[in-house]
């Protein structure tokens, strides 16, 4: 499937909403939250690209690692490389209504699938973000991850036993949604956790526990303490809090607290593989995937969605090996230098 054509069609579905620009840094997105753009200025949202970009990759070609190994092992799962489908939702706030909520879930879920990767779904104030998730990932076989918003702890609890029946891979909670505006507007709780919320949902299932929205060594710390099997290094976009750090400018200090006793995920900001292989010389062990993916959903489905994840799969490959990485045991911080502006 050809991308250019994918974001052109995406680039008419979302007349308005978004722009589709060649460059997606946030500076030029013509709506913020609800929207596609960053929480209140949009700093959140601009410092991902920035705190990114301050990394450069250095060049190596003379080196004996001639073939490129991608895979990654996620909780007892072989991947073929170490990008997911992060958790796109909220169709009719944030998207106008231009697509239902089960064609974006769909589209992501079947799409990663397709490819041999994972895709992570939503939550929200409408039950329909939530069963549109759940949908797909029984469509997939259990090949998903279901996101459940940070509400009290018997509403958790109530959702993952329904991510179990549909044989969800894992669940994960988005912390960082701890202060939404539109779930609290309609009376849904959501709510900071303590060390105790956390072990009381980690020992309530078999299934691994994730928590996105991690942006401190302390939180990190906490979500080890509370039995969660792994973490997302994430500031939600940029949608969440206004003038936060970006991902990659604490990934590194988490990633060094944490490393070995549970999984580190990071998002935010990532558009190439480019982008990818900086996030795991930065310390995370795979990457999640928001706008690029969903720009392709919107323009070409599951097709789309499968279409673009290899192309940042291939993207690695190539930066993998202008760098003297032949699998991503050979990923380090030596490969990359900071320069800041």
């Amino acid at each position: 499937m050809d991308l250019e054509e994918v974001r052109e069609r995406a680039r008419e579905v979302l007349r308005g909403i978004c722009r589709v620009c060649a460059v997606c840094n946030g500076r030029n997105c013509p709506t913020g939250v609800p929207g596609m753009g960053g929480a209140g200025t949009g700093e959140g949202f601009r410092r991902n690209i920035d705190a990114l970009a301050s990394w450069k990759l250095n060049l190596r070609v003379l080196h004996s690692r001639k073939v490129q190994d991608t895979g990654f092992e996620f909780f007892g799962h072989k991947l073929p490389f170490p990008i997911l489908a992060g958790a796109i939702a909220g169709a009719k706030v944030n998207f106008g209504g231009r697509l239902e909520e089960r064609e974006i879930a769909r589209a992501l879920v079947l799409g990663a699938k397709a490819c041999g990767t994972v895709a992570l779904t939503g939550d929200g104030p409408d039950p329909e973000v939530f069963s549109a998730g759940l949908a797909a990932i029984k469509e997939a076989g259990g090949w998903g991850i279901p996101v459940i918003k940070p509400r009290a702890n018997e509403e958790i609890i109530k959702r993952i036993r329904e991510a179990e029946k549909v044989g969800a891979l894992a669940i994960a909670i988005d912390v960082d949604a701890a202060g939404l505006l539109n779930m609290t507007r309609v009376g849904q709780t959501v709510e900071p956790k303590t060390v105790e919320d956390i072990l009381e949902i980690a020992r309530s299932t078999s299934l691994p526990l994730i928590l996105k929205g991690v942006m401190t060594v302390a939180d990190a710390e906490a979500a080890l303490a509370g039995g969660a099997a792994g973490i997302v290094v994430s500031n939600h976009g940029g949608r969440a809090l206004d003038h936060t750090l970006g991902t990659a400018d604490v990934l590194p200090g988490i990633a060094a607290a944490v490393q070995g006793k549970l999984m580190v995920l990071a998002d935010g900001g990532v558009r190439s593989g480019v982008d990818v292989l900086k996030m795991l010389a930065l310390g995370a062990q795979a990457v999640l995937v928001g706008r690029p993916l969903l720009i392709a959903a919107c323009g070409g489905g599951p097709d789309g969605v499968k279409a673009q994840l290899e192309s940042l799969a291939q993207e690695l490959t190539v930066a993998m090996r202008l760098t003297g990485c032949g699998n991503l045991r050979d990923i380090s911080s030596e490969i990359i230098t900071p320069v800041r502006s």
